[in-house]
């Protein structure tokens, strides 16, 4: 697959959870991820896409196909114009949630991926990045 695989998706509703998961299904699946780890994929996308609708409203979804010299991944990022998070690491801690959901929040998406990053501005909005890297 090329390295410059790469796509976005507007997010404006939650039945965009449906394009979501099915474009990552595919992507992953032709990647040659085990069915696993697409699993993990499309849930760590699916609370991103929820919390991207239920807090800003909208927002858009990035994928890249990335790799270094030895293994190939996935590179997935939200981005929102939304009202920020106003602390990250509260944000972090399992089970924390400002919306009384049953959601396994951030810190679930965290551990279904290889990596994350959040960087997010009170009043800005917020990205998050996820990674997830082929197994050999």
């Amino acid at each position: 697959m090329n390295k410059e695989d790469k796509g976005e998706l507007e997010i404006k509703s939650e039945t965009d959870l449906i394009r979501v998961r099915r474009l990552l299904r595919e992507i992953t699946h032709n990647m040659g991820f085990r069915t696993t780890d697409i699993t993990r994929i499309i849930t760590a996308a699916s609370e991103l896409v929820r919390n991207t609708v239920d807090y800003a409203g909208k927002g858009m979804m990035n994928w890249y196909i990335i790799s270094t010299d030895n293994k190939e991944g996935i590179k997935i990022i939200f981005t929102d114009n939304g009202p920020g998070i106003p602390d990250i690491e509260k944000a972090m801690e399992p089970g924390f949630s400002t919306s009384n959901c049953l959601g396994m929040g951030l810190s679930g998406t965290k551990k279904l991926m290889d990596e994350m990053e959040i960087k997010s501005e009170v009043g800005k909005g917020t990205t998050v990045i996820i990674k997830k890297w082929l197994k050999s």
